[in-house]
């Protein structure tokens, strides 16, 4: 349903720590929302002029995309999944933001020690000679996984609320539901199924379909939006170092650490002259590497000669054109 508006929206998660986290990322990617009224559920990004964020419970925040009262949300990938179910007028078009980590799983009562995979249970299922009650939020991944496992004797429970109850009062057997640290589970006498893993979700960025294709002021934001958000994830897995290193020219400095592992960069390391008093060959190095080499490089900067090693964040990492952007309008054509 698409509606008549001037404005380009985006929904974001009303409360909770999907709220927390979106907020953070868009204002850790140079995109602050701006909400001078905490009760209010309507705010703006300044930096984005046309656009008008609206908070939503997580839930409501697929449909109201799928329905074109919204352009933009960021929601998880499970409620996604669930909620989208094969329809053409959604679109995810960033499918890892970097938070709201969970899973979803099949998971038993613990004192089922004979119960430990889904063969497992549909052996258990033969035994009782019923079909297996299944309370779950998700019904349609739920009822898609169970059937593909080989389980057709199924009794649904869509419920809400608590769930890690239901195995012990009785209203279910079993309950599919999110996990994320597992505390929960271990409370309630609970476990996983071995093989019972139904999806992995973190927080995606969805969008309107048919907003992208028809209005050109949707399509500009989704770029601006991709074009920083994708900068910044990049480049929080990044670091920059700054490093002096004594040589005879940049070409055998360069030489010397492409023959290393690591600190050949991204490209290639940067390397200008240092003018200092002492008319000696100094040259200094900039150059990014992830931050979980930082340790080897530091080392094999050290074996050529370097020192003064400077290390800082990185805040963009900005290429020619968003891989995910290119990778979207090539989605949008596939329909």
């Amino acid at each position: 349903m698409s509606q008549d508006r001037s404005e380009v929206r985006i929904a974001l998660p009303s409360k909770g720590r999907l709220s927390e986290d979106s907020l953070s990322l868009l204002s850790n990617a140079g995109l602050p929302v701006y909400k001078p009224n905490p009760r209010q559920y309507r705010a703006a990004i300044p930096n984005l002029k046309n656009l008008t964020v609206l908070f939503q419970r997580v839930g409501d925040i697929v449909t109201s995309v799928r329905d074109g009262s919204i352009d933009f949300g960021i929601t998880g990938w499970d409620i996604f999944a669930e909620k989208e179910q094969n329809n053409g007028d959604l679109i995810v078009i960033l499918i890892e933001l970097g938070f709201g980590y969970c899973t979803l799983n099949v998971i038993v009562p613990e004192i089922w020690t004979s119960v430990n995979s889904m063969s497992d249970l549909i052996k258990w299922q033969e035994s009782i000679q019923r079909p297996i009650r299944v309370a779950t939020k998700f019904p349609y991944l739920t009822e898609s996984f169970f059937k593909g496992a080989g389980v057709n004797e199924l009794s649904m429970i869509t419920a809400e609320g608590t769930l890690e109850i239901a195995p012990t009062i009785g209203y279910a057997d079993v309950i599919v539901d999110l996990i994320s640290s597992g505390t929960t589970l271990r409370d309630n006498r609970l476990k996983v199924l071995n093989d019972g893993l139904i999806l992995n979700s973190q927080a995606c960025l969805i969008a309107n379909r048919d907003a992208l294709k028809t209005k050109p002021e949707v399509l500009k934001i989704a770029k601006q939006l991709l074009e920083f958000i994708v900068a910044h994830l990049r480049a929080t897995e990044n670091v920059s170092i700054f490093a002096n290193i004594r040589g005879e020219s940049p070409d055998s400095i360069a030489k010397q650490m492409f023959s290393k592992s690591v600190i050949g960069g991204l490209q290639g390391p940067t390397i200008s002259q240092v003018i200092n008093q002492e008319s000696k060959n100094w040259y200094a190095v900039h150059l990014i590497i992830r931050k979980d080499q930082l340790p080897q490089a530091i080392q094999e900067i050290r074996e050529v000669g370097g020192s003064g090693v400077v290390v800082t964040p990185v805040t963009y990492i900005f290429e020619e054109e968003p891989m995910a952007y290119k990778a979207m309008l090539e989605a949008l054509e596939d329909k």
